[in-house]
């Protein structure tokens, strides 16, 4: 598409009903046959239906910007989506942090119980400061597709170290933050970037939300310069985070986490640093979300171009599939750098082999995959 689609823009008349998935198609339309505009989004599910709230792009070198905010669409079978707006629209006050031209990334949404609200976090950088700010913005709202509210935005944890973050490997850090001969990996393997950000705060870039069965929830963020994810238990309204952290594959180097839970086993799904550029897909599994996290290496199964490159994506959310056991789905981002409204999407059952997920390529995919 070469303009910017807007949610005022003229509907055309409606399309035959889509019956499957068809992962990395150049077109993913919605009931409107308009292009679907929601990248490096997340799904929230409620009763039958599924919500996906993503990044809304425009055209040319703008559109990685948030000109617009947060869009969001619904669906019942994960393969007609209807186009319910923008969720979440960024502000023309300049004195607002969430000005229009600033940056959202991988927006989440959850259901808050106890206050009836639905609560969104999403990566945010301020205007013309590239990615320096690295915060963690907050938006709640009481519809599910909304408008939302911006509450704010932040940096984590101040004056918080994690709680497997001991008094010994405090002071390592300390020296090693000193220490002009030791690269990037290897500060932050050992918490050097924790240490220098104590007093303001923890970075969050790439995130994503986790609810767990008993109501609790967590964010999960690529912080200390995206050398090591921390993983942060929400305060009971899931506004904030509380002091309950922990850092998880320390200086690994993962960024685009997403997180979900089959059987008593947390997995996740994450990416390494290569910019807008595909890599290969790493995965994990842990007894509990907080660890210990074993390493399962890359869940894609196939060619070296698809193990290199993750079938030229990137992670984003897992899907649960309604009424289906144990059915995961990968949600992945094709990013179009140059013109950022093309990007698309490629989706694919994830199969378990040896209690470990994995990934093959299908160029069309129906829900009767996990039958």
């Amino acid at each position: 598409m070469a303009g910017l689609f807007s949610c005022n823009q003229k509907k055309t008349a409606p399309r035959e009903a889509q019956k499957t998935i068809k992962p990395g198609a150049e077109r993913w339309l919605d009931t409107d046959g308009q292009h679907i505009n929601a990248h490096g989004g997340g799904i929230y599910i409620e009763d039958d239906t599924y919500y996906w709230f993503g990044e809304h792009k425009i055209a040319g070198e703008e559109g990685n910007r948030a000109m617009v905010g947060v869009q969001v669409y619904s669906s019942k079978n994960l393969t007609e989506w209807t186009n319910e707006g923008v969720a979440l629209a960024v502000h023309g006050d300049t004195k607002s942090m969430l000005q229009k031209g600033s940056t959202i990334e991988r927006p989440k949404v959850i259901y808050n119980d106890k206050t009836g609200k639905y609560v969104m976090w999403f990566h945010h950088e301020l205007k013309g400061k590239g990615y320096e700010a690295a915060l963690a913005g907050v938006a709640t709202a009481d519809k599910v597709t909304g408008p939302y509210t911006y509450l704010t935005s932040r940096r984590l944890h101040p004056g918080v170290y994690p709680k497997n973050f001991t008094l010994e490997q405090q002071q390592l850090a300390a020296t090693a933050l000193k220490d002009t001969s030791l690269k990037r990996p290897e500060l932050g393997r050992v918490g050097a970037y924790l240490v220098r950000d104590y007093e303001g705060g923890q970075m969050s870039r790439d995130m994503t939300l986790f609810k767990d069965a008993d109501g609790t929830a967590y964010h999960i963020t690529a912080s200390e310069e995206n050398q090591t994810l921390h993983v942060s238990e929400l305060t009971d309204d899931f506004t904030k985070v509380t002091d309950n952290y922990v850092r998880i594959l320390p200086g690994k180097r993962n960024e685009a986490p997403a997180v979900f839970k089959k059987d008593s086993t947390y997995y996740l799904i994450s990416s390494g640093l290569t910019g807008w550029k595909p890599n290969p897909a790493r995965s994990a599994k842990a007894p509990t979300i907080f660890g210990p996290w074993e390493e399962l290496g890359n869940p894609v199964r196939g060619s070296e171009e698809d193990l290199k490159k993750t079938f030229r994506s990137q992670s984003t959310y897992v899907i649960p599939v309604l009424g289906k056991q144990n059915a995961f789905i990968f949600m992945g981002d094709r990013w179009a750098p140059k013109n950022p409204i093309d990007g698309t999407y490629v989706w694919l059952p994830i199969k378990f082999e040896e209690e470990n997920p994995t990934l093959r390529w299908l160029p069309e995919w129906d829900l009767s995959e996990f039958d």
